[in-house]
């Protein structure tokens, strides 16, 4: 399982050298739908306008859409406020309790849009002003369908955020390293964008609208089923939005519950096994450790033999990553990171794939 794991991990280093870096000084031509998908974030919205209002984008091209999916504060108040700088607010009144609020109104966004573009991201997000000028000028230059880009986590206000945040790039790391070995697996929709007609050839989110997450890579696999050669990767640090890590132990695992929750629709077989394959792995370890302290010494020995190289195998992936996000600091974190991984996706993968878990208020599945 080591060197299955070892090969898998450098396969996925190769995929992200296989990404050219981006520079681009070409002017967009499309108009582009920004849309936002909004609950309760009355406290951070206008920070997330302001940014995309502010983009060094030709503004007669730009239309920002956000939806208002039942909030309890003051979210709707806030956008509304912007009406005269020309953003639309939709407002969901769904008297039928759903699973995925979130894919509802991300479509009922795109039915109202007039761009040929769509660029999803999220209510607590943040961007320089040449995010939105690099993703499409790489989308329209490179000719894509679908075109996804670096989210990282930024501003972080402890420990356990700065490990969220190295954890993440990892992540960030694979989907683009996937996109660059032509087998795309996964994306982030604060950072996504598609041409609308693809939205509806691929039949918009239908067949994965029942699960409460999937509205970025659910909808990448159907792309990918079909024009895989048509999904890029932005790798550009202009053209990363910044987000927050959890603040608590408590949000952060509902957070990973709900993107494993994704896995139980991959149609994709090779992505499923990569999935069991790393689990499978990590689940193997830890046996290990648990061998070595219940049974016998030789176990604890080969357990951290094994971490030694896990260890070594994911510095040699991720350190090119901490150096694109301007982050290397972080790399230090990396031995805590990597032992305490074990644990945690052992669990998620078994607790992401059964029951509920609560997101903004609500329990989904």
């Amino acid at each position: 399982m080591a060197v299955i794991y070892i090969a898998l991990v450098l396969y996925m280093r190769l995929g992200w050298f296989e990404i050219s870096s981006v520079i681009s000084n070409y002017r967009p031509t499309k108009r582009v739908s920004v849309i936002i998908a909004a609950r309760n974030e009355e406290s951070g919205i206008a920070r997330t306008i302001e940014a995309v209002l502010n983009q060094n984008f030709p503004m007669e091209l730009l239309e920002l859409i956000i939806i208002d999916d039942h909030s309890a504060d003051r979210t709707s108040e806030v956008i509304t406020s912007y009406a005269n700088r020309g953003v639309k607010l939709i407002q969901l009144n769904e008297s039928n309790k759903l699973n995925s609020y979130k894919k509802l109104a991300i479509a009922k966004a795109i039915g109202l849009s007039t761009g040929e573009i769509i660029v999803t991201t999220d209510a607590d997000c943040r961007m320089g002003e040449n995010w939105l000028k690099t993703v499409i000028s790489y989308f329209e230059t490179q000719d894509l369908f679908l075109l996804s880009s670096p989210v990282i986590y930024s501003e972080e206000k402890s420990f356990f955020e700065r490990l969220q945040t190295l954890e993440f790039l990892y992540l960030i790391g694979l989907g683009a390293a996937g996109i660059g070995n032509r087998n795309p697996t996964t994306c982030n929709g604060a950072n996504l964008a598609y041409r609308k007609d693809i939205f509806y050839e691929m039949g918009g989110f239908s067949g994965i609208d029942e699960l409460a997450s999937g509205d970025d890579e659910l909808f990448l696999h159907k792309v990918a089923e079909k024009y895989a050669n048509k999904i890029g990767f932005c790798k550009s640090t202009e053209a990363i939005v910044y987000t927050d890590a959890k603040p608590t132990l408590k949000s952060f695992l509902s957070q990973r519950k709900r993107w494993a929750s994704k896995s139980t629709k991959y149609k994709n077989k090779a992505v499923v096994l990569l999935g069991i394959t790393i689990w499978l792995f990590n689940f193997c370890m830890l046996a290990c450790f648990l061998g070595g302290i219940c049974y016998h010494y030789s176990y604890l020995f080969t357990f951290l033999v094994i971490l030694v190289v896990k260890i070594f195998v994911e510095y040699v992936f991720i350190q090119p990553l901490t150096k694109f996000a301007g982050r290397e600091e972080l790399i230090r974190y990396l031995p805590i990171l990597s032992l305490l991984h074990i644990i945690y996706l052992v669990y998620i993968g078994i607790l992401g794939n059964i029951g509920k878990y609560d997101w903004k208020g609500r329990q989904v599945k």
